[in-house]
C-alpha cells in the first residue's frame, strides 16, 4: 500500500503532465495559425511588390517577388543561363511561360542596363553624314505591306527571330493589321521600332462590310443565317427581290409585312446590299410584262406609260415621266433607280 505522501507525490506527477499536454495542445494550433499568417503574408508579398529590375540579372527569388511562378522564374534562368541576352525589355515577353498580361504588368519596371542592350545599328551613309541612325530603319528604305512581309523580312529590318514569328502570329490571329495602334498592340513590337517603321509600313484597309451577309446574292441558306429572319421571312424576301429586280437600299426589308421595325432593326446590323446587282427596266421599251407586277408600279401609272409611250415614243428622264403625270414625286423617287431611258430598241424574252 502507498503511504499518503507517496499518493500526494503521484497526483502532483499527474497533474504536471495534464497541464504540459494541454499546454502542447492549445499552443500547437497556434503556431500553424502563425504559420499560416506568414504564407500569407509572403504570397501578397510576392504578389504586390514591384520594382525595377533588369532581366539580365534578376535573381530567382526577386522573380518570385514579382508574380511570376516558380516554373516561368525556373524558365527564364535557364533561358539566360543558356546565353541569352535580354537586349530589349520585349524579348522578355518572349520566354516560355510569360503570359501577355504577366508581361504588361512588370513591363514599366523592366530597365535594360546598357551594356546588355541592343545597339543600334548605324547604315554606311548614316555614318559618313554622321547623322543619328534609326535603330529599326528597313532596309532597303522602301515601304512594305505588314500583313505579307515573312520572317526574313522582319529580321532583316530589325525584328530577331523570334520577334518576326510573334508578330506573324499575332497578325494570322486578327487576320491583319489595320492601325498603328494594332501594332503597338503586339507585345513583340517596343514603341521605338513601331515609331522608325510609321512611315515604310503600307496597312491593309478593313473591308466596312466583313461579316455581313449581302442581300442580292445570298442564297435562303445564307439569309436562314441572319438573325431575325425565320424560315418563312426568307421566302417573303426572295419572292420581294425577284419583284423588285434587287434592292438598292437594305431598308427595303422593311417593306415587308412579316418584318416588324423592332425585327428590322435587328436585321439590319447583320445585312448590307449591293445596288449593283440590281436588274434594270428599259421603260422605252421593255414589253408590259416586264414592270407591270413591280411592287412600285401601279395600275394607273401602267395605263399611263403604255398609252403615252405609243403616241409620245418614250422618255428622257424620270423627271420627265413626272411632268407627263406618269408617276408622283414618291413613286418616281421610289422607282427610279429601276429604269432605263433607252433610244434604240433591245431585245426581249
Amino acid at each position: 500500500m502507498f503511504s499518503k505522501q507517496n499518493i500526494r507525490g503521484i497526483v502532483y506527477v499527474v497533474v504536471i503532465i495534464v497541464a504540459i499536454a494541454l499546454i502542447a495542445y492549445f499552443a500547437k494550433p497556434r503556431k500553424g495559425l502563425i504559420l499560416a499568417e506568414e504564407r500569407s503574408e509572403v504570397a501578397k508579398t510576392k504578389h504586390d511588390t514591384l520594382f525595377v529590375f533588369d532581366p539580365n540579372t534578376v535573381t530567382y527569388d526577386e522573380l518570385l517577388l514579382l508574380g511570376f511562378d516558380k516554373r516561368t522564374a525556373v524558365g527564364i534562368i535557364k533561358y539566360r543561363t543558356a546565353g541569352k541576352v535580354f537586349g530589349i525589355a520585349e524579348e522578355l515577353a518572349l520566354c516560355y511561360g510569360v503570359s501577355d498580361s504577366m508581361f504588361s504588368r512588370v513591363r514599366p519596371y523592366i530597365k535594360i542596363d546598357s551594356k546588355y542592350a541592343t545597339k543600334p545599328k548605324q547604315h554606311r551613309a548614316d555614318s559618313l553624314r554622321g547623322s543619328k541612325p534609326l535603330r529599326f530603319a528597313p532596309r532597303p528604305f522602301e515601304q512594305f505591306s505588314i500583313d505579307t512581309v515573312g520572317v526574313e523580312y522582319l529580321r532583316l529590318i530589325g525584328f530577331s527571330t523570334r520577334q518576326a514569328e510573334a508578330l506573324i502570329e499575332y497578325r494570322n490571329r486578327g487576320k491583319g493589321i489595320f492601325s498603328m495602334n494594332e501594332l503597338r498592340d503586339c507585345y513583340a513590337v517596343s514603341e521605338e521600332m513601331a515609331d522608325s517603321l510609321a512611315h515604310f509600313i503600307i496597312l491593309s484597309v478593313r473591308n466596312p462590310y466583313d461579316g455581313l451577309v449581302e442581300i442580292n446574292s445570298a442564297d435562303s441558306a445564307t439569309l436562314r443565317k441572319v438573325r431575325g429572319i425565320g424560315a418563312k421571312t426568307v421566302v417573303a424576301v426572295m419572292q420581294y427581290r425577284k419583284l423588285l429586280g434587287g434592292f438598292v437600299r437594305k431598308e427595303q426589308i422593311s417593306e415587308l409585312k412579316c418584318v416588324t421595325n423592332e425585327n428590322f432593326e435587328r436585321i439590319s446590323e447583320q445585312i448590307y446590299c449591293d445596288s449593283c446587282k440590281i436588274s434594270k427596266i428599259d421603260i422605252n421599251f421593255a414589253p408590259a410584262k416586264d414592270f407591270e407586277c413591280h411592287p412600285y408600279m401601279t395600275r394607273k401609272s401602267l395605263k399611263l406609260i403604255l398609252e403615252t409611250r405609243e403616241s409620245k415614243g418614250g422618255w428622257n428622264s424620270i423627271e420627265e415621266m413626272q411632268m407627263d403625270n406618269i408617276f408622283t414625286e414618291e413613286q418616281a423617287r421610289a422607282i427610279a433607280p429601276y429604269l432605263l431611258f433607252g433610244t434604240t430598241p433591245q431585245e426581249f424574252d
